[in-house]
């Protein structure tokens, strides 16, 4: 049986992330639809997406495989949200908000990427 993606801390924090990229991005230049905008909003929608198809997932390899793409993706938001800042997209404390939530999102992936881990050595299939 599939785990419930919404219980799981680091889907959250993923979610909450996602929700404050949409929001921070709607003042970016209209002629950034299609360029950074897109490109922020899809690597932040990317986090949570990612866990919560992991978790639908049977096998464990499968489900820590989604986490890395996770992982990336937060990655990604890092650099876009500074480029963002960087061009005057994004003011220094809405920098910040961004940031911050990013970094809380990121700590509890990674404790799910390890705890998965570890498990992964034990049983190759999730329950």
């Amino acid at each position: 049986m599939p785990r419930n993606f919404k219980n799981i801390k680091a889907w959250q924090y993923a979610d909450d992330l996602a929700v404050l990229v949409y929001s921070k991005t709607r003042s970016f230049p209209k002629e950034e639809l299609y360029g950074i905008t897109s490109q922020l909003r899809r690597a932040a929608v990317s986090v949570p997406t990612n866990i919560a198809e992991g978790a639908s997932r049977t096998h464990k390899k499968e489900y820590l495989y989604l986490l890395y793409v996770a992982r990336g993706s937060i990655a990604e938001v890092e650099y876009l949200s500074h480029l963002s800042k960087r061009v005057g997209y994004l003011k220094d404390d809405e920098y910040k908000q961004v940031e911050d939530r990013r970094q809380e999102a990121a700590k509890t992936l990674h404790g799910l990427i390890n705890s998965v881990k570890h498990d992964t050595n034990k049983n190759e299939v999730c329950s």
